[in-house]
């Protein structure tokens, strides 16, 4: 996810409201990783949504069970809900643990997967 043409894809797209269920953001470069991030925390709830609606783990203390409750849960007072997991390369577990969700993640939550410095590889898909 290192070069510019994905990072001007995917922001276009965001600038448009339209958000995908999951983003798994990785690579050795984090400036990319850290825009689009950023970006999904700061647009895609209001202000006023963000104190229900967004999640933020980090991947040295993320538990898996609490992880998989909060994606599952329905957004409070909005039609969408952001959790992001920053450093996920970090993350003790095991990734195929989530493959559940992966394979049919809620359309009211918006996951983001911060893996910087570090591929996502077939392991860790």
């Amino acid at each position: 996810m290192a070069n510019l043409k994905q990072y001007t894809d995917i922001i276009q797209s965001l600038k448009k409201d339209i958000y995908s269920p999951i983003y798994l953001l990785h690579g050795e470069e984090p400036y990319y990783i850290d825009k689009i991030s950023k970006y999904i925390e700061e647009h895609a709830l209001q202000e006023h949504e963000r104190d229900f609606n967004l999640n933020v783990f980090y991947g040295r203390d993320l538990n898996k069970d609490l992880l998989l409750e909060t994606l599952r849960r329905f957004p409070m007072m909005s039609t969408r809900q952001v959790v992001i997991i920053r450093e996920a390369q970090d993350y003790g577990g095991r990734w195929a643990d989530l493959e559940s969700y992966f394979l049919k993640p809620m359309e009211s939550t918006v996951l983001v997967i911060d893996m910087k410095y570090k591929s996502a590889d077939a392991k860790t898909k």
